[in-house]
């Protein structure tokens, strides 16, 4: 079973081998450049299947400072992706899905989180949807690879208050 987890000192060995396949490095980027990112409002993540490391994400509790399109005080899901060695058993459809249940749990003062996913990647953009997320019908073109859909996905309802 697959579950969600915040990223802790014990993961960082298997989250440091973590790799995605040369032809996805353009919308993800490489393990290396995403760490460098984390601080105290951006927020590493691991996907979990039977206590190995299979994927990555980060959590920002800033990205509506920093992109005009997200509501204030929601959240950005950032560099979301499943290792290259584990993709292909739906474990990126899984975490997506789990996220309206996480996040309520672990970010209980938000209710929205935003992405964006590259255009040229339709396959990102249909995970995302079956996970509830979606589609603003906006772009962002502030991406490094092109112009990038944004999505919306509102977990208020899935709060266990």
């Amino acid at each position: 079973m697959l579950n969600l987890h915040p990223m802790q000192p014990k993961h960082l060995a298997e989250v440091a081998e973590l790799q995605v396949a040369p032809e996805q490095i353009k919308f993800v980027g490489c393990i290396e450049d995403i760490m460098v990112n984390i601080d105290n409002f951006i927020h590493p993540h691991v996907m979990l299947f039977n206590d190995t490391v299979v994927g990555f994400f980060l959590i920002d509790t800033t990205y509506s400072a920093q992109y005009q399109f997200a509501a204030p005080g929601s959240l950005g899901l950032r560099a979301f992706f499943v290792s290259e060695l584990f993709q292909g058993q739906g474990f990126g459809k899984q975490a997506v899905q789990l996220l309206s249940v996480y996040l309520p749990a672990h970010y209980p003062q938000y209710d929205t989180i935003y992405l964006t996913v590259n255009c040229k990647n339709p396959a990102a953009k249909r995970c995302y949807e079956l996970g509830g997320f979606r589609d603003t019908g906006e772009l962002y073109l502030g991406g490094d690879a092109g112009p990038q859909q944004i999505m919306i996905l509102n977990f208020s309802l899935n709060r266990r208050d």
